[in-house]
């Protein structure tokens, strides 16, 4: 794995840092299979129980495609008629966002700084996004003359509405942190000193939590948006089922009747 990217896991959280500070963690190829491996990586690991997205530096969370690269790639695929640059939202955005969302354990993301384009598309495929409050968030693909990827034609509406994504993704612009809590994009804004240990205490909480009620409660709001109410109820029956079979229902239970704290196994 690329030193773009930094991978570690400790105590059943997975914590991945983009680590381009000096590029305002822009997303070059060498970048995007890192993140990509790490992502997978922290998904394919029992080990792991949760997940932390973030980024080194003060000023960015991640721009996005890393232009200067970009450029020099589409100069290729002119000589070459190959069209090949393109390619990068199937191999590296998609597998990426896939594993993100699809977890079937939590993922937390701390947005530190700006975070542009592709870079606020995986802010959105967290589930949770603690954000500094000298961050920002800006779509930006209209104004380099491209559609959405990142999956955030698919969140971002789901989080504040089509109408109010449309508006973004038509004219972008900055959106402050305190505009992102006040749209649902920002869960929760802290003070930018604060925002490291803030997520890690929340991304901790969550890897020590029941996360087969987690995987279940995930499952069931992604199936929820795209399924009848009478569907969802029958999904909600299988994942209940599934959850009330694990340990972690019958520890968490038991707790409850001696007045302890439930210790989770996660299974």
């Amino acid at each position: 794995m690329a030193d773009t990217v930094l991978y570690e896991v400790s105590d059943g959280l997975a914590t991945i840092t983009l680590n381009r500070p000096e590029a305002m963690n822009a997303l070059n190829i060498a970048t995007k299979v890192a993140l990509r491996e790490a992502a997978e990586s922290a998904v394919a690991d029992t080990a792991v129980r949760a997940i932390l997205l973030t980024a080194a530096g003060e000023r960015a969370f991640c721009v996005g495609q890393d232009l200067k690269e970009h450029i020099g790639l589409l100069a290729q695929d002119r000589e070459t008629g190959s069209g090949q640059t393109m390619s990068t939202v199937k191999e590296h955005y998609n597998p990426i966002v896939r594993a993100l969302a699809g977890a079937a354990k939590p993922v937390v993301a701390a947005v530190n700084g700006v975070a542009a384009g592709a870079g606020f598309g995986f802010a959105l495929t967290a589930d949770y996004r603690v954000v500094a409050d000298t961050a920002s968030f800006n779509t930006s693909f209209a104004g380099v003359a491209l559609t959405a990827d990142s999956g955030i034609s698919w969140t971002l509406p789901r989080v504040i509405g089509p109408s109010r994504a449309a508006d973004l993704l038509l004219f972008p612009r900055s959106i402050s942190a305190q505009d992102a809590l006040e749209l649902g994009i920002a869960n929760r804004v802290v003070p930018a000193a604060e925002l490291r240990a803030e997520a890690e205490k929340v991304a901790r909480a969550l890897a020590e939590g029941p996360t087969v009620a987690y995987a279940a409660i995930k499952e069931a709001v992604a199936y929820g948006l795209t399924h009848s109410l009478a569907e969802t109820l029958e999904k909600e029956d299988e994942l209940q089922t599934r959850a009330g079979q694990s340990e972690d229902h019958a520890i968490a239970v038991q707790a409850f009747v001696n007045k302890e704290r439930p210790k989770y196994l996660g299974r």
